[in-house]
């Protein structure tokens, strides 16, 4: 019987090879990660509610089971000087409820760019460009603004489905002159945009599926669809 790649790998794949396209470097990194690179140098201190056990997975005091693929830009400016494109696809983990739109488990792609006279219009043009090769030109999407601590100005992006509700695909901004410092860049030269997606929302976009844990669930009678 031939066998098939797992349509989160699909997806991943056709979302890198479209950046890939426009110069990308792809990095990985640690799965177990230290609360420094996950949360502290991404402006998420100590009373920040992400660092509450609700909502991590601490291994031993001082590392986590990342929560976002986040962790990567900082560990991959350490080697790098401006300009750079970097994506950093991953499984991240969340110590949360599950429910059709949350898992515990779930797969993540991070963008990051840095360069001279960058903008939010660069953001939001890369937004657009890559929800078309993903979609094409009829999903309805919003563009709305938004808080995460590691950008400044915020903003997220929602899909409308069929039924007429909307759902949160990604969140992104100007990367903070602070985070760009901890990455050894210049805030005053550079500046830079980011974006965090979550593979499996966008999957069930794709394919019409509600419920993100069917991606992780082992059912054949969905994975056999792909």
């Amino acid at each position: 019987m031939t066998g098939h790649l797992h349509p989160i790998t699909q997806l991943t794949e056709k979302i890198v090879q479209y950046f890939e396209t426009y110069g990308f470097e792809v990095v990985m990194g640690p799965e177990i990660e230290t609360e420094d690179y996950n949360f502290e140098k991404l402006r998420m201190y100590a009373d920040h509610p992400a660092r509450d056990e609700h909502d991590t997975f601490y291994i031993k005091p001082g590392y986590v089971l990342r929560t976002h693929t986040t962790n990567m830009q900082l560990r991959a400016m350490e080697t790098r000087k401006p300009p750079v494109r970097l994506i950093s696809p991953g499984r991240v983990y969340r110590n949360e409820a599950t429910d059709a739109t949350h898992n515990t488990t779930f797969h993540q792609l991070d963008m990051l760019v840095i360069a001279e006279d960058i903008t939010l219009a660069h953001l939001i043009g890369t937004l657009q460009g890559m929800m078309r090769h993903l979609v094409g030109e009829d999903l309805e999407f919003r563009i709305r603004p938004g808080y995460f601590p590691f950008v400044e100005p915020g903003i997220e992006l929602d899909f409308r489905r069929p039924k007429g509700n909307w759902i949160e695909i990604l969140g992104a901004g100007m990367v903070h002159p602070e985070v760009l410092g901890n990455m050894k860049v210049d805030p005053k030269k550079y500046t830079g945009f980011a974006f965090g997606m979550g593979i499996e929302r966008m999957l069930g976009i794709i394919s019409h599926v509600d419920d993100v844990r069917l991606a992780l669930s082992g059912d054949y009678r969905f994975l056999g669809q792909f």
